[in-house]
């Protein structure tokens, strides 16, 4: 197995309380998400996260290939972050850490770490170059904008 990270921080002019209650909704994820993705928030539990939250979902790959993915949510320290995992989707391995930090009482900093993992290593790696990691460079690049537009810059 072939573990790949990938980190983006952003800097949102809101104060910790208000970035922490926007992110810790799962149902908030919808209005992030490229719309082109087509992606759903299906069903499990939707409220705040919390430790054993099982969310799913359904997004568009690719023209007419569809994926469910299920993510549980195993650690959360509220206000600070909270780490989702895989249970079920396109990839072997999946883990994202949602970090918040108060840069001051109207100013935070969001960062997003990912490691992850395809299947079938060696040969995901053409399918990482050519779709995956232009993938997540879009959907990041997109929630960014999206959160600037929601909050300011």
């Amino acid at each position: 197995m072939h573990l790949r990270e990938f980190r983006q921080s952003q800097v949102l002019p809101i104060p910790l309380e208000q970035a922490w209650a926007f992110f810790s909704n799962p149902a908030n994820l919808n209005d992030i998400t490229p719309p082109d993705m087509r992606f759903q928030t299906l069903g499990g539990d939707v409220s705040p996260v919390h430790p054993g939250q099982l969310i799913w979902y359904r997004l568009q790959l690719a023209p007419f290939i569809y994926r469910t993915w299920v993510t549980e949510i195993k650690h959360v320290v509220p206000g600070s972050y909270f780490l989702d995992e895989q249970r079920f989707g396109p990839y072997k391995l999946w883990h994202h850490r949602h970090s918040f930090r108060a840069l001051s009482d109207t100013s935070t900093e969001m960062t997003d770490h990912v490691v992850y993992a395809l299947p079938f290593w060696p040969f995901s790696e053409i399918v990482h170059a050519l779709y995956v990691q232009p993938m997540h460079e879009k959907v990041f690049h997109y929630r960014q904008q999206e959160l600037v537009k929601r909050f300011g810059s």
